[in-house]
């Protein structure tokens, strides 16, 4: 898990949408392993299509950033995003859908509105909003995946063990670390008052487009 400073209080001061995200019914049910299967499919094929745009965001991270190790870093975070995608397409495949199915499905206007909303803010701002638009995914997956983990002791067989096990596993939580420090490391030591009020409205904003991705999947 994070342990950055940053993130904590961007958390903090959307207490009320990262708890309507990280405990959204579309996650509740998920570790319950009661979520309909159709539910998880539609969810994991957007999702596809969401990573292919975080991935660009990995790109543009390198651009923005300031120096070879932040080009490093932006590295090392697009090559967990791509493996990542592993995950995908291991699943859908098992449910007969190939990579050339998986590509060429429609984007719902809900992956469209928060993937591109990440691009702009990457684009209009610097390389901290960039990274604090990606926090909520970023993260927010390493909280969620260890909150479901122990889920996955109450039954051999559960429906999304693999998809909770992913997220729970040492390679995204090290990651999700890496980008907790990465926002501590970009924001310095001190946010005059107008730029934390940016910040907090980028997160806020991601935050209710990630509980939004939950729901379209439920709808």
């Amino acid at each position: 898990m994070s342990a950055s400073v940053l993130f904590d209080q961007l958390k903090a001061s959307a207490a009320e949408d990262w708890d309507a995200y990280v405990h959204h019914p579309f996650v509740t049910r998920l570790g319950e392993g009661t979520l309909p299967l159709a539910a998880f499919q539609d969810y994991l094929v957007q999702d596809y299509l969401f990573l292919l745009q975080f991935a660009r965001a990995g790109a543009l991270a390198a651009y923005k950033a300031d120096g070879l190790e932040g080009i490093r870093s932006a590295a090392d975070s697009l090559t967990a995003i791509l493996t990542e995608t592993a995950l995908h397409v291991r699943l859908t495949a098992s449910w007969g859908i190939d990579r050339e199915c998986l590509e060429s499905a429609d984007e719902k206007t809900g992956t469209v509105a928060y993937t591109r909303f990440v691009l702009d803010a990457g684009m209009a701002g610097d390389a901290l909003d960039l990274q604090v638009a990606l926090a909520p995914c970023a993260i927010g997956y390493a909280e969620i995946g260890t909150a479901l983990a122990p889920r996955l002791a109450e039954r051999d067989d559960h429906p999304y063990g693999e998809w909770i096990a992913e997220y729970a596993g040492q390679e995204f939580q090290a990651s999700a670390a890496e980008a907790g420090a990465r926002l501590d490391e970009l924001a310095g030591d001190h946010l005059p008052a107008r730029r934390w009020a940016r910040l907090e409205r980028i997160f806020r904003t991601a935050t209710r487009m990630e509980a939004a991705f939950w729901q379209q999947a439920l709808d």
